[in-house]
């Protein structure tokens, strides 16, 4: 496996399929990562992702700018899991169970073995970050598993099982993504 940078006009590819996710962030030294399954896009550069007043990743958020979207795949799902259930305000060590990892333009952690990795810049917006918990920010920065996502695209007939992206779907189900299928839908899209 290589960690290969995304081109930024193909980075909101990694979040079209829907997939579960993880936030992370750091402000101050603190670094904490939180499972997060409502996070979608809002146009090709742009990011939504709800962060509830509970969350102890939101300070870290709303201090520092930032978040990154990590997209887990199936052999992750115990670790998301983990994640999702325990809040670093009653467990401090939570992330000593989270390998995280940082790409040297970006002082952030990245959850290793993910599919792909978005950095994003929070465009602030006081209304929708406390009336709706919703915090919009810019892709700055991607990577992507190349087994999974290469030159733009996913690729996961060609991938390993444990390295398909997790979609929930509520009460506590998920699936990992199937088989692809192509579609004749034009000449000159991509």
């Amino acid at each position: 496996m290589s960690i290969q940078p995304v081109e930024l006009n193909k980075a909101y590819r990694l979040l079209q399929v829907g997939p579960t996710t993880m936030i992370s962030a750091k402000n101050d030294g603190i670094e904490n990562v939180m499972a997060a399954a409502w996070v979608g896009l809002v146009g090709n550069n742009k990011v939504m992702a709800f962060i509830g007043p509970q969350a102890f990743t939101r300070g870290l958020v709303e201090k520092s700018g930032y978040y990154v979207v990590q997209i887990p795949v199936v052999n992750q799902m115990e670790m998301v899991l983990y994640a999702g259930g325990h809040s670093y305000s009653d467990t401090p060590d939570k992330n000593s169970k989270i390998p995280l990892f940082y790409q040297k333009e970006f002082d952030l952690p990245l959850v290793e073995g993910c599919a792909g990795w978005l950095v994003c810049k929070v465009i602030p917006n006081e209304e929708n970050e406390k009336q709706h918990n919703l915090f919009m920010g810019e892709i700055v920065g991607a990577w992507s598993d190349d087994r999974v996502f290469r030159n733009g695209h996913w690729i996961f007939d060609d991938a390993p099982y444990e390295l398909r992206t997790v979609h929930y779907v509520a009460g506590g189900q998920f699936y990992a993504i199937g088989k692809g299928t192509k579609f004749n839908y034009g000449p000159g899209k991509d």
